[in-house]
């Protein structure tokens, strides 16, 4: 049965209060609902224009809550931007299909779905140039990428677990094979990341893995010269 680990790409949605209740408990719930409304509004614009294009008079246009009122919650642009990616988490599902490989599959498959279709796959790269020069961009963009590899480390330490591959795999050079290849073709080479790439991926991956695990010599490598 899979399970759920960190990792939806969209403000944080929350549950208001009951509809009976008055007073204070009715105030919060417009709060939150202004909030939610103006932290929709940022992710839009975030994703159309990135962090440099972004300003707060255009979020007050779309999400309907005045620039005073959005300010009373983030005092600066800044604060309201950083809110709104930090915001950005992909729940992933933990697959438990019996094998190395399948599993590899199943987490990859979603990836490359979610980079095709989530809206923070085109505020990602915005993040990252950011973060080359705010430390507080940088942070967020390490919680992102925790939350894309932990399910891959997950199913790489249940595998050495049950013999499946080493106990010393490699597992950080392993999450980078995995990964790398799908973020190359969504914002470099622009190919589609499709069901055969995928699968030639965790394949590569594994059999260049046991080949580094397994101390025997290759049979087909030439004899050494003495």
């Amino acid at each position: 049965m899979a399970k759920r680990t960190s990792g939806k790409a969209h403000p944080a949605q929350r549950s208001g209060p009951p509809s009976t209740e008055s007073g204070a408990d009715k105030v919060d719930g417009r709060i939150r609902r202004s909030q939610d409304r103006v932290l929709t509004a940022t992710f839009e614009l975030l994703g159309e224009s990135g962090v440099s294009g972004f300003t707060v008079d255009e979020v007050a246009r779309r999400s309907g809550v005045a620039k005073t009122t959005i300010y009373r919650h983030w005092p600066t642009r800044e604060a309201l931007v950083i809110d709104a990616c930090s915001r950005i988490s992909d729940e992933q599902e933990v697959p438990d299909t019996g094998s190395l490989e399948g599993d590899l599959t199943a987490i990859l498959t979603n990836i490359g779905h979610l980079l095709g279709t989530a809206r923070w796959s085109s505020v990602l790269p915005s993040i990252i140039d950011v973060a080359e020069r705010d430390p507080e961009f940088a942070a967020i963009h390490r919680r992102i990428q925790h939350g894309h590899a932990a399910p891959l480390g997950e199913v790489i330490d249940r595998a050495a677990d049950r013999g499946e591959i080493a106990a010393t795999a490699d597992r950080p050079t392993m999450i980078a094979g995995l990964m790398g290849p799908l973020f190359y073709r969504r914002w470099f080479s622009r190919e589609p990341i499709d069901e055969q790439f995928v699968k030639r991926i965790v394949r590569n991956v594994i059999s260049n893995q046991r080949t580094t695990d397994d101390p025997r010599p290759d049979p087909g490598a030439s004899p050494s010269l003495q």
